[in-house]
């Protein structure tokens, strides 16, 4: 079955590089590799060989060079880069049960095959191996998106594609188990940043690689009359007492392990070897005792 194409994968590379070289805006990033450290801290072992799936810049490699917690990294970069290997996250050019950990920050929620992705990456590390990634979720750029819609709709009659459907929290779990991976976790980070105006946030995504790389997109640019009802939209609805206006950002953080026979399993129905009667101090088949009113 042919995987629907969401993204201009080409494109969405291009826009990459033009942002690296404009001037990366990495607060979110930077974010995002604070966590990480945090949650590697938690892991009670070391990896001997990593690797980084995409992670816009070199930031998360560097990182676990020097948290103490790798031997080694691999770099899988999306762009020409000094001393890391250029590559897709949907064609990972290794072979299997290779690393000990994988990482991918803000870069996977740009693939057209997200679980073909996470198949991969799976693939790629050996029994006991993690994965700990992090991609933009379905809260992100609700404003911005709302703002748009209303406006061309205002403007030109009609909606466009001009923010990319990004995960939900909920599904992500799922993606995990399907593609192998044990003892799957999830969870958010909701970031709100702060703008002078719409425009200064259109910068910023600009400087992240994040404008608009929707396969079906409208090829033309927008109306300036568009763009500017938009931002008025923008302020009237979503605008704080000062004058600025609030982004909103979902972080969603996924971790699972390849399965090995050390980790922790689910008892077989039937197998526990003490009742629940006995824990709660009834008969078998009475009533639980009710809570005190008092």
């Amino acid at each position: 079955m042919t995987t629907p194409l969401v993204f201009d994968r080409p494109l969405v590379r291009r826009r990459l590089a033009r942002a690296l070289d404009q001037g990366y805006a990495d607060f979110l990033l930077a974010r995002a590799v604070e966590d990480l450290d945090e949650r590697l801290s938690t892991v009670l072992r070391s990896f001997d060989l990593a690797l980084d799936v995409g992670t816009p810049t070199p930031i998360a490699a560097e990182a676990l060079r020097r948290s103490g917690h790798v031997e080694t990294v691999i770099r899988l970069s999306p762009v020409p880069e000094r001393g890391s290997i250029v590559g897709d996250e949907e064609r990972l050019p290794f072979s299997g049960e290779r690393f000990d950990l994988a990482v991918s920050l803000l870069a996977l929620h740009g693939v057209n095959d997200l679980p073909g992705s996470l198949i991969q990456i799976r693939r790629a590390l050996k029994a006991d191996g993690l994965f700990i990634g992090a991609l933009l979720g379905g809260s992100t750029l609700t404003e911005l998106r709302q703002s748009l819609t209303q406006a061309e709709a205002e403007i030109e009659g009609g909606v466009s594609p001009r923010v990319a459907p990004f995960a939900d929290l909920r599904d992500i779990g799922g993606l995990l188990q399907r593609a192998g991976f044990a003892l799957p976790v999830t969870d958010t980070d909701v970031v709100r940043v702060r703008y002078a105006n719409a425009f200064a946030l259109m910068r910023d995504l600009r400087r992240m690689g994040l404008t608009n790389a929707l396969h079906d997109r409208r090829k033309t640019p927008m109306r300036r009359a568009t763009l500017m009802r938009a931002a008025e939209i923008y302020a009237e609805r979503f605008g704080d007492a000062d004058g600025r206006i609030p982004a909103t950002f979902e972080i969603v953080w996924l971790s699972g392990w390849t399965p090995h026979e050390s980790q922790q399993k689910p008892l077989r129905p039937g197998s526990a070897k003490a009742r629940l009667a006995d824990a709660l101090g009834v008969k078998e088949g009475a009533p639980a005792p009710k809570p005190d009113q008092t």
